[in-house]
């Protein structure tokens, strides 16, 4: 059955997406003061939920304090103040969409000059080629580490539900800890979470048993899982399908399938020449994932999402004509966050970028995302976005913002871990 991109989406759980196009989740590394959301996250949310979709998707806010993505990342944990979370609630509601809070821990895709941990489900570091060595030594995870990362994913489920957020998305996808712990490249274990799929997949099972056991019912809960890993021998789209039939009974209302990682970045249109298994027709229409979601479609008992490279109206209406049921949508947002309305009008309205020349596949997708951020700041700031921008001054600033950022991260975990140790000594 043919469905229009702008016809509304019932959810298993009941809840209801005004329409099938989705602000899928961005890492905006725009925290305020306490790695929290501030006004320049509230603007840009604000403007987001102006623009027509009808759903969104935070970038990813992390569920443990000591391991982030970026210094300039949000925290979400029992120690949060919850005012700042609620005000960003509410101004990504001011459009009448739903709005889901996307939890992720990065485990050993971490840099190394960051404070804090780097945990993953064995010992092998980021495998970047030249640029390897920047990223921290992980450390394997203990049975205790395990438990208390399931701990902290439902605890931060439960806040955002406290917060005035429809629900959270899952992040096991683009090489962070869950997606570390599926993959047979980086799950090296022979315990209860290695060897098998069913072992691997455990913790990411556990995670969404336990957050859906302490959420309401009308609370969504979506995983956002890799198609593949675009890795010889890594997660493929049969190891998605059967982790997907073990997800539906859980009570999960959506996966958002994608692809990727830092070793190999197909989420960015830069996967590594030698294992991208997309052709050359995907990659022209855009959709980066469509033609491995079309392998899942049909017997996916869970309504399928699908992100990666969309920026035109026939492209977003492929994507739902194949059967998926929500479009996601992430840079063409960056630069236009109005497209879904200026579509409903009835204008053809696309984003045409720049390619980014860069040889270096890392190099080549950190500049991009470089790119992509410095339009959110823009936006955060309530400027327009500013489409050609260079992607190398756009890295450069970047990693000056980064330094200052990881300044002001490192203080506030010390301070952070001072006050721990003050309340747990003896009265």
């Amino acid at each position: 059955m043919t469905h229009d991109l702008f016809e509304p989406l019932t959810l298993p759980n009941g809840q209801i997406l005004p329409n099938r196009i989705a602000k899928a989740a961005m890492e905006e590394n725009m925290a305020a003061t306490g790695q929290l959301p501030g006004r320049h996250l509230d603007t840009l949310y604000r403007t987001w939920a102006l623009g027509g979709a009808g759903l969104l998707i935070t970038g990813n806010v992390m569920v443990h304090d000591a391991a982030m993505t970026g210094p300039a990342g949000v925290v979400l944990d029992e120690r949060s103040p919850l005012d700042p979370f609620r005000d960003w609630a509410i101004a990504a509601h001011s459009g009448g969409g739903r709005v889901w809070m996307q939890i992720n821990h990065p485990g050993r895709q971490v840099k190394a000059n960051m404070p804090g941990v780097a945990w993953g489900p064995s010992t092998n570091r980021v495998n970047t080629g030249r640029t390897s060595a920047l990223f921290a030594e992980a450390h394997a995870m203990t049975a205790e580490h395990i438990a208390d990362t399931v701990r902290r994913f439902v605890t931060t489920a439960v806040l955002a539900q406290e917060t005035g957020f429809d629900g959270v998305e899952v992040h096991a996808a683009h090489g962070y800890l869950l997606s570390q712990f599926l993959s047979p490249l980086t799950n090296l274990r022979t315990d209860d979470w290695g060897g098998s799929l069913h072992n691997r997949s455990r913790l990411l099972l556990d995670i969404v048993r336990g957050i859906r056991a302490s959420v309401r019912p009308d609370f969504a809960v979506a995983v956002k899982l890799n198609s593949a890993d675009f890795q010889r021998g890594g997660f493929d789209s049969g190891d998605a399908a059967q982790v997907i039939s073990w997800l539906a009974p859980l009570g999960v209302d959506l996966v958002e399938l994608s692809g990727g990682s830092y070793e190999s970045p197909a989420m960015t249109g830069n996967a590594d020449e030698a294992t991208d298994r997309r052709s050359a027709r995907t990659a022209a229409r855009e959709a980066y994932f469509l033609e491995l979601a079309t392998q899942l479609v049909d017997d996916s008992p869970l309504p399928l999402m699908v992100t990666g490279g969309v920026k035109r109206l026939p492209v977003a209406q492929e994507v739902i004509d194949s059967g998926v049921a929500v479009v996601g949508m992430a840079t063409a947002l960056a630069y236009r966050p109005d497209l879904p309305s200026r579509w409903r009008s009835g204008a053809a309205d696309d984003v045409t970028l720049p390619d980014i020349r860069i040889r270096d596949r890392a190099v080549a997708s950190a500049a991009s995302m470089s790119r992509v951020r410095h339009q959110l700041r823009r936006l955060g700031r309530g400027a327009t976005p500013s489409p050609r921008t260079s992607a190398l001054l756009a890295f450069g600033a970047d990693q000056i913002r980064e330094i200052l950022s990881r300044r002001r991260y490192r203080r506030w975990l010390e301070h952070r871990s001072v006050e721990n140790q003050s309340s747990s000594l003896p009265d």
